[in-house]
């Protein structure tokens, strides 16, 4: 704990924050009644009170989780035994799953795309074969999976990989048309290569083209099936190393599959067909079958297809096998969405997908490719989403996916994080939620059950709100790094719905998705919820647990007005703000604007973009609307989107301002209490003079711009543009230069932070009152004054009064958050009602009473101040104490870059501010004092995605959109950086592997040489050599095979480890031989040496030594 006592403070000098090495200089004031800190007064002495906890060992960052679906994905595989599954992507990442809590996410270095995934099954070991050419072993035998080995081929392209059951050989196929071998324990390349032109006949002209697939027969491990894109395929005897068979296919060839049995395999190819084969008779396919040609008369070959792009046959014992694939459609049928078909006996069933099909997987009961496969699940990756059909009932359902694969249902366009929420509201949401769940699901449980998780010792409950473009708004449970949807809420059910034609000419003002959400605002306690839509609209909901029909209140607020240019601050003090009465003004056009559309010659005016229900509405439990306010159009102008965003529902007022201006509605009596433009908000206290443009007059006024107006173009303003436009989202490309080239350019001051408090509106106040904190673009922050009735019964009926304070502060940027802290450091919450059910029966016959927290700090008899503020913009953050509105602390967090996001966090129980920069940079500042405890460089913004939805919340957690797909959960704290390891799944559990079925003595009298097959032998260095050192480039990763097979514990797979327990112990005792054959030749030589010696000094006497 570090005391913070400043004695003496010098004249006319504002202190900026310990250790910062940032100077305040002329910014600490700015304006009339921001005040400037004065020596010896009660800021010193309420500074001295203040005793700050945190100290820079209290943060680090680390990545904790990733939820979502894998983003663009290329691979999957799965382990039959542990039953966990991979899923490889385009970029380099691959994504762990178990049961629900087993979510792992590791990452190539090189980014490049995962081509395949190939578990060592009951090893706790996977390879991946990325489009670089490189193999790599990862080790899944510790809760961060890590890199063992990587195999770099130089000269050749990996195309297809196979590891056998069991077996440490890998066999690898490439472009070439070669298959090498890898030894999976060393990760060395085998001198034992299948090169294309021995594999293929002598008389053949043309090159196969390169493997795409491979797999050793059920019935022989020592032949291996070669395929070959232009249809040929191989049965290569490994031992006498030459072809036994070939078969030849005029289509190429897109995967094989065996028979269990070992003697007939069947092949997919590029013209729809699927051919059986047998091994006895090679000359021709046994069975030719296109599943969705059209018949045609004898004679004709059928009709050609789409390409059947992968087919799995496996056998049951007790009926007919199954034939499952993708693709293979009719062309005829080109608008079909993409289908897997299952073949059962005669019965074909086509599952049709909402996605292109990337890659699926039949889960069998077994791991031996030699028995019965009895299938039971096919688990089926899409472009963007992951289910799994169940095969044991005949109309096929699909398993309830516990993982929050959905998050992308419709493009996220905002989040909003709590942690340390209300622990009843999860109950609460999700009873609510799972009411309106999808049914037919199979009742089965979730196969992909493998790895452990328990809960950890972080116990605080976590609510993650994510806004979509479609309207949408999702509740999450994010405790305990896990996540699960609770709760899903349709903003655009209030709405009418657009007729087919009616956008364009409705809604100007976005191209698409007209009910984006854009912001969201929460109040846990109250569970007042409120989204503002990228129509310019703003949508009030109260929670309740009854159902209702009741009609939908909006409102329409005009908010449009003139923006001239800023001249230059006055120096000298202005006079007060005038009276409320006259702070309506005219509506006006914009001047210069490029936006003023006519319809058929008449202009629009006052008509909202999106038209409300006017109809009663059923509005199920849950949340239901209270209130809509729309943005209308003004003399052919449409409105701006919605810039800031706040609601207080101890007062029960909604604000929200734009580029434009700001607006206060009255949500309990349904009336609009302020809507005026930014410029008007001034009046003549205005520090700005705004006249008409006239570059050559005011060139003297630069220098005082570069200070004032150091962000003319906000990052609200981009926010406004539409949320999932991916040309607009990487168009961001426009100059944050402090410094403005020219005064030309056009300046509308936005509205980008609101805050209701109870604070100390005017300079010197003696009482605290309701007001509202508003923040502009241009670095001004303006206090209103709230005047609500004393009385609950009152509230319904009297007037809300909003009076502008003539209090002005002045900073560095466009302001973004604002908070406050009590004399004693703590941090102060806004005032709140305490919920309860707006349509409960029994409530509503007593008299209508309102709960309210107020959170106020108590006031001492003593004359100073008694609040801090903190208010932080894009370039820097200052501390303000009331009411005397003296600057305190100053902080200059960046010169180069920008803020994008910051929030007062509780950490520890003590606040802090937390900032994320456009640079990339995460810093954490102590409070009030404004110290550096953290600044990390983290992330880049290379997408404004990252911009729009990264946030922090207490106890040390944030999170962001990594992906259109996947959200990215970090923390800045200490203790879970060091509590992490426990709180994440475990991937490997030891599982003893299933025992092989008995192949009984005629089976295994003719059923194949494959059990006295020893790969060692033939592959090994001694017998087939050592491969070219050009061909291939060991990188050894930070540990062997040894050391995953130490990490193991318990009787994990005896059976499976009993065989290399074996050749190791052969190989010590070979060792151990030659060891005693060298200790009996040094012995027999020492004793001829001796008995030499001996004879040497026999008859000599002691003395003729």
């Amino acid at each position: 704990m570090k005391k913070f006592n400043f004695r003496k403070v010098l004249d006319g000098l504002t202190a900026s924050s310990p250790g910062s090495g940032s100077s305040s200089g002329g910014n600490s004031g700015g304006g009339p009644g921001s005040g400037s800190m004065h020596p010896g007064g009660t800021a010193a002495v309420l500074r001295e009170e203040i005793q700050e906890t945190l100290t820079s060992e209290y943060f680090q960052i680390c990545k904790t989780v990733r939820h979502g679906f894998p983003y663009q994905p290329t691979a999957l595989a799965f382990d039959p035994v542990q039953k966990i599954l991979a899923i490889g992507t385009r970029t380099g990442a691959i994504r762990i799953l178990g049961r629900p809590g087993v979510d792992c996410y590791c990452q190539h270095e090189s980014g490049a795309a995962v081509l395949q995934l190939q578990f060592l099954i009951n090893e706790g070991a996977l390879v991946s074969a990325s489009s670089d050419d490189t193999l790599h072993l990862w080790n899944l035998r510790q809760k961060r999976p890590a890199i063992l080995h990587s195999l770099k081929f130089n000269r050749e392209r990996i195309t297809y990989c196979h590891l056998p059951f069991q077996s440490k050989w890998l066999y690898v196929g490439t472009e070439r048309g070669n298959t090498h071998i890898v030894n999976i324990e060393s990760f060395i390349l085998s001198g034992y290569v299948i090169m294309w032109n021995k594999a293929i006949e002598l008389s053949t002209k043309t090159h196969p083209g390169p493997v795409v697939h491979l797999s050793d027969s059920p019935r022989d491990e020592g032949k291996l099936l070669i395929g070959y894109e232009n249809g040929t395929v191989v049965f290569w005897d490994l031992k006498s190393k030459r072809a036994e068979l070939r078969v030849y296919y005029d289509e190429a060839i897109h995967s094989i599959d065996w028979h269990h049995e070992g003697k007939q395999f069947m092949c997919s190819h590029s013209d729809g067909s699927l051919t059986l084969w047998n091994l006895k008779s090679p000359s021709r396919p046994f069975q030719t079958t296109i599943p969705h040609g059209k018949s045609q008369r004898e004679g004709r070959k059928s009709e050609s297809c789409k390409p059947i792009l992968k087919v799995e046959y496996k056998t049951c014992r007790n009926s007919e096998p199954f034939i499952i694939f993708s693709g293979g459609l009719s062309y005829d049928k080109a608008c079909r969405r993409p289908s897997l078909t299952i073949m059962h006996g005669k019965a074909i069933t086509v599952l049709e997908m909402d996605h292109p099909i990337v890659e699926f997987l039949t889960l069998c009961e077994t791991p031996y490719p030699n028995e019965f496969q009895e299938p039971y699940a096919v688990v089926v990756l899409l472009e963007k989403d992951l289910i799994v059909v169940d095969l044991t009932q005949s109309n096929f359902p699909i398993f309830e996916n516990p993982y929050p694969m959905d998050i992308h249902e419709s493009p996220v366009t905002c989040t909003a994080y709590f942690a340390d929420c209300p622990p009843d509201l999860i109950l609460v949401l999700y009873a609510t939620g799972v009411k309106h769940k999808k049914q037919g699901y199979s009742n089965k449980e979730w196969p992909i059950s493998g790895g452990a998780w328990n809960l950890g010792t972080q116990t605080y409950p976590e609510i993650i709100i994510t806004g979509h473009a479609d309207g949408s708004i999702k509740f999450w449970d994010a405790s305990a790094i896990t996540l699960q949807m609770l709760y899903k809420l349709k903003t655009s059910k209030v709405f009418e719905k657009q007729k087919i034609g009616e956008g364009k000419q409705t809604c100007e003002i976005v191209e698409e998705d007209p009910y984006a959400i854009q912001m969201i605002y929460w109040c846990p306690e109250s569970r007042i919820f409120c989204v503002s839509g990228v129509s310019a609209y703003v949508i009030i909901y109260k929670f309740s647990r009854h159902e209702i029909t009741t009609e939908i209140v909006s409102l329409e607020v005009r908010l449009q007005y003139d923006v001239e240019d800023i001249i230059t601050p006055e120096t000298e003090t202005s006079p007060p703000f005038p009276d409320v009465s006259s702070q309506l003004p005219s509506s006006r056009s914009l001047s210069g604007s490029t936006n003023t559309v006519a319809s058929e010659g008449v202009t629009k005016d006052s008509i909202p973009c999106l038209n409300v229900k006017t109809r009663p509405v059923r509005m199920p439990p849950g949340y239901q609307a209270e209130l809509v306010i729309q943005l209308v159009w003004v003399d052919g102008e449409p409105p701006q989107q919605i810039t800031s965003l706040a609601v207080s529902s101890a007062y029960g007022i909604v604000a929200f301002g734009n580029c434009n201006g700001l607006a206060v509605v009255d949500f309990i009596q349904k009336t609009v209490l302020l809507s005026m433009g930014t410029i008007d908000l001034y009046r003549s206290s205005d520090l700005y003079q705004r006249q008409p443009r006239s570059p050559r007059k005011n060139k003297q006024f630069i220098a005082g711009l570069t200070e004032l107006n150091d962000s003319p173009v906000p990052l609200e303003l981009e926010r406004c543009k539409s949320p999932t436009s991916e040309s607009r989202e990487n168009s961001y490309n426009r100059s944050r230069s402090s410094s403005i080239s020219s005064i030309d350019r056009d300046s509308k001051e936005a509205i980008t932070a609101l805050y209701f408090m109870e604070s100390f509106a005017r300079k010197n106040d003696s009482n605290i009152s309701p007001c509202l904190f508003v923040g502009t673009s241009l670095g001004m922050v303006l206090i209103l004054s709230l005047n609500l009735p004393s009385a609950d019964e009152q509230r319904l009926t009297e007037p809300v009064t909003v009076l502008p304070s003539g209090t002005f502060l002045s900073l560095k940027g466009a302001v973004l958050t604002f908070s406050c802290m009590d004399r004693t450091g703590g941090l102060m919450q806004p005032p709140y009602e305490v919920w309860r059910d707006p349509n409960n029966i029994d409530e509503n016959e007593k008299a209508w009473r309102r709960k309210l927290v107020m959170n106020c700090p108590s006031l001492s008899q003593e004359v100073g101040d008694h609040q801090y503020t903190i208010i932080c913009t894009e370039k820097q953050a200052k501390v303000f104490s009331l009411p005397s509105q003296t600057c305190l602390y100053v902080h200059n967090i960046t010169e180069t870059s920008f803020i994008l996001q910051a929030d007062v966090v509780v950490m520890c129980n003590s606040a802090c501010l937390a900032c994320f920069c456009a640079n990339g940079h995460i810093m954490i500042m102590s409070l009030p004092s404004l110290r550096p405890m953290l600044d990390v460089n983290y992330l880049p913004l290379t997408d404004m995605r990252i911009a729009r939805t990264f946030c922090f919340t207490n106890e040390g957690q944030a999170l962001y959109l990594v992906s259109p797909t996947e959200i990215q959960r970090l923390t800045y704290s200490q203790e879970m950086c060091d509590n992490l390891q426990d709180m994440l799944g475990d991937l490997f559990t030891p599982i003893e592997t299933p025992e092989a079925q008995n192949r009984g003595f005629l089976k295994g009298l003719f059923g194949g040489s494959g059990q006295t097959f020893d790969r060692e032998e033939l592959f090994g260095e001694a017998s087939a050599g050592k491969a070219s050192r050009s061909l291939a480039q060991h990188i050894p990763g930070p540990g062997g095979i040894e050391g995953m097979k130490g990490a193991a514990g318990g009787v994990m797979g005896e059976l499976t480890r009993a065989r290399i327990a074996l050749d190791e112990r052969g190989q010590r005792l070979g060792e151990l031989e030659e060891k005693t054959a060298g200790m009996m030749t040094s012995a027999e030589a020492f004793s001829k040496h001796a008995h030499e010696l001996m004879l040497k000094y026999k008859d000599k006497k002691w003395y003729q030594f």
